[in-house]
């Protein structure tokens, strides 16, 4: 009787055991089919029990080598033989499957190896587990070593794979705990030679076991836990193998990247120079654009169609026709360092010049988002240098503001205006909130770029969190840390923007970069240089405006859009610089020249008439007087005329005394001979100005102008500042 007991005690504690040894081998299998190109996982874990099962009979070898033999060949049939089992073209497949595997190892080129040969070895190794984890769990005991395996494993491959060992590890953990508490009770039964038979009521000790497991798994799941205490890995390891930019969160290196999927994590900077570029002044270099936000990231679902491009020509443009263009040229030299496969060019890029003829370069555009893949002999590959023509946009503000009149077309609408189904409904609150004063596009998306600059964002590279399982990038950003880099302000624009209806996307290059002590000449033009580096890999926004394209904007702190804007004066109310205001002649001026000719005429008559007579003498002297005195007005009406702006200015800061202030000193430089030419921007203007009276007191009252003008603000700030200036500049100008 005892005897039956210790065999049936040994029986179940080896069945227990074993199953529990499976199943912390099967944890080994589950993650294969995403981290590997193994396919099929579900048959391999079939033939893995089947093999655990005969182990586990312990019948002699010569019958369980036979059964395990038959399962092998019956897997390897279905999966890659196509002639009938066992009749001669399938042993001839088999056989010339071994032979030319064989040469393939003799050689060393492991990689071309065939699946059929592949599967093999796998199902080898799996029928040898079988025997080795009987040996360790039920024969030595030694579960433990294979236990700590199975967590290192996991958690090597949650670390540096895209495979999320979570329930991996909840799994194992439990596994494990029941095993290991199994094997120490088992192992003090045998200590006491306690026989099985003398336990009456086996539940006394199966459910304390099962309760503790049970417990401790839930206070583990549930107690709170540290957040990582190192950074990643996985973005050193891909610096140091040349890999850089975002992809993974953590830390990683700062450069251009491609897997944009998730987002967040600190970044450490490289300085490493990626191209020099010679341009008549700074520009954002665009490489690409991505459609979709998921709450974690950006993917690329507008991939397709993709065309070659014929001679050099970038069939790629970003705004419409309607936009004011200027024709320049740069020249892009790129470092040994770059292993940039892709096409960088600024806004308006439309022919690539100059390629080394002796590379055979060909370059394949993505219509959608402006990517545009460089090939050599169709492999990617970076072009060395290259030279451009491109056309500078320039912006005009009231066409951008009346840009609502027109309908978004529905191939905008759909991909640009999409948002996570799950996407925090505090996001879209906080957007109406922002736009909620503001009745065109232009004003919304201007007060969303400036929400980010007026709150208490902060730009850092270092200390920025990834989100965690459950949260939203943006909203994380927006309303948790507020402290990020460049991904963070320009993903988190582009979704308030959509959640009030405006079709935005996530646009990826390089800033303008650093500009260095020398210059360079294009075609026998002399240019500034420019020096970009891996530092200078940036993300910002573009807007789509209907009539007028994708607008940039930049609302990353600390940066600066260097897209120009304009204002067509002619268009604004600007006053006539020769006249008055509407047209009307000044104050003082004679009028009609035809009526002034014939009073002179009647006065001349009168005098003939009246000769000696003094009233005709007084009346020619009355006549000389009143032209001397129009004449002098008009000759010095700038100056009197200045004189009562500026009493009128002091005595009424409001947004219109600013304008008109502002609209006269326009007139005053153009009479002295600096008048705007036709095609020159504001700033521009203002900073030649500023360069003529070495000052920078003109791009002052520019930028407050501005202010003014395109944000509807009621009075310009430091308005005491303002005055002064704008005197000190007429009185500079007028002496």
């Amino acid at each position: 009787m005892n005897g039956m007991s210790r065999n049936q005690q040994q029986f179940i504690y080896q069945i227990l055991i074993y199953v529990g040894g499976f199943f912390l081998f099967w944890e080994w299998l589950r993650p294969l089919e995403q981290i590997t190109e193994t396919k099929d996982v579900a048959i391999f874990t079939i033939y893995a029990a089947f093999c655990f099962f005969i182990s586990f009979l312990q019948v002699n070898w010569w019958f369980s080598i036979p059964l395990k033999f038959i399962g092998l060949v019956f897997i390897l049939d279905g999966l890659y033989i196509m002639e009938r089992i066992f009749s001669r073209d399938w042993f001839r497949v088999v056989s010339d499957q071994i032979v030319f595997n064989s040469q393939v190892i003799q050689n060393q080129q492991w990689w071309e190896m065939t699946p059929f040969f592949r599967s093999l070895l796998f199902l080898l190794l799996l029928w040898l587990m079988s025997y080795l984890l009987y040996y360790w769990f039920v024969i030595a005991k030694r579960m433990l070593f294979f236990i700590i395996l199975t967590f290192v494993y996991v958690t090597v491959l949650d670390t540096f794979t895209v495979y999320d060992g979570k329930s991996a590890i909840i799994r194992t953990f439990v596994i494990s705990l029941f095993v290991l508490g199994l094997s120490s009770f088992a192992k003090e039964m045998e200590k006491e030679s306690i026989p099985f038979g003398k336990l009456r009521k086996a539940h006394l000790w199966v459910l304390p076991l099962i309760a503790v497991v049970l417990v401790s798994t839930a206070a583990g799941y549930a107690a709170p836990k540290f957040a990582p205490q190192w950074p990643d890995p996985v973005p050193y390891i891909q610096s140091a193998t040349g890999g850089s930019g975002s992809g993974t969160g953590g830390v990683q290196k700062v450069g251009y990247g491609e897997n944009d999927e998730q987002l967040g994590g600190s970044f450490v900077q490289d300085d490493t120079t990626v191209f020099r570029a010679t341009a008549p002044q700074e520009r954002y270099w665009r490489i690409e654009s991505k459609d979709r936000y998921t709450g974690k990231g950006w993917e690329d679902t507008l991939d397709e169609p993709v065309s070659e491009l014929e001679n050099g020509q970038l069939s790629f443009q970003t705004f419409s026709d309607e936009v004011e263009t200027e024709e320049e040229q740069t020249f892009l030299d790129f470092t040994d360092d770059a292993a940039l496969n892709k096409l960088v060019y600024p806004y308006g890029g439309e022919t690539v010049d100059r390629i080394n003829p002796s590379n055979e370069f060909s370059m394949r555009l993505h219509e959608n988002t402006g990517e545009v893949d460089t090939l050599r002999n169709s492999n990617p590959a970076q072009m060395d240098s290259y030279q451009m023509t491109y056309e500078a946009p320039s912006f005009e503000y009231d066409q951008l503001r009346q840009s609502d009149d027109e309908e978004d077309p529905e191939e905008i609408k759909e991909p640009y205006l999409q948002l996570p189904d799950d996407l925090p409904g505090r996001v879209q609150n906080l957007a109406e909130q922002i736009v909620q004063e503001d009745e065109n596009r232009y004003d919304r998306a201007k007060a969303i770029e400036s929400y980010f600059t007026s709150n208490d964002f902060e730009y850092n590279t270092t200390d920025v969190a990834t989100p965690g399982e459950n949260q939203d990038y943006v909203d994380q950003f927006l309303f948790e840390t507020q402290l990020g880099y460049c991904d963070n302000f320009s993903s988190a624009m582009v979704v308030l923007l959509r959640s009030v209806d405006i079709p935005a996307r996530w646009v990826k290059g390089f800033t303008g970069g650093e500009q260095m002590d020398e210059d360079a000449s294009i075609n026998g033009e002399t240019y500034d240089v420019y020096e970009v580096s891996n530092s200078n890999a940036h993300s910002w926004v573009e807007v789509y405006f209907p009539g007028q394209g994708w607008v940039p904007f930049e609302p990353t702190k600390g940066f600066s859009n260097n897209t120009d804007f304009h204002v067509d004066m002619d268009e604004s109310g600007e006053e006539d610089p020769a006249g008055g205001e509407n047209g009307e002649t000044p104050e003082g001026n004679p009028g009609n020249p035809q009526e002034v000719q014939e009073q002179n005429e009647e006065a001349g008559a009168a005098g003939n008439l009246n000769n000696g007579d003094n009233q005709g003498w007084w009346r020619w002297g009355m006549l000389g007087a009143v032209i001397i005195a129009v004449v002098s007005l008009y000759v010095t009406r700038y100056k009197w005329m200045a004189a009562y702006i500026i009493r009128r200015f002091r005595n009424s800061d409001d947004a219109v005394s600013y304008q008109r202030a502002y609209h006269f000193l326009l007139k005053v430089l153009a009479h002295k001979g600096y008048a705007r030419k036709p095609d020159q921007t504001l700033r521009d203007y203002a900073v030649d100005i500023d360069r003529r009276y070495q000052s920078s007191d003109m791009l002052f009252l520019t930028h407050q102008y501005e202010r003014i003008l395109y944000r509807n603000e009621q009075r310009a700030e430091q308005p005491q500042r303002f005055t002064e200036l704008w005197e000190n500049l007429i009185k500079r100008t007028l002496s």
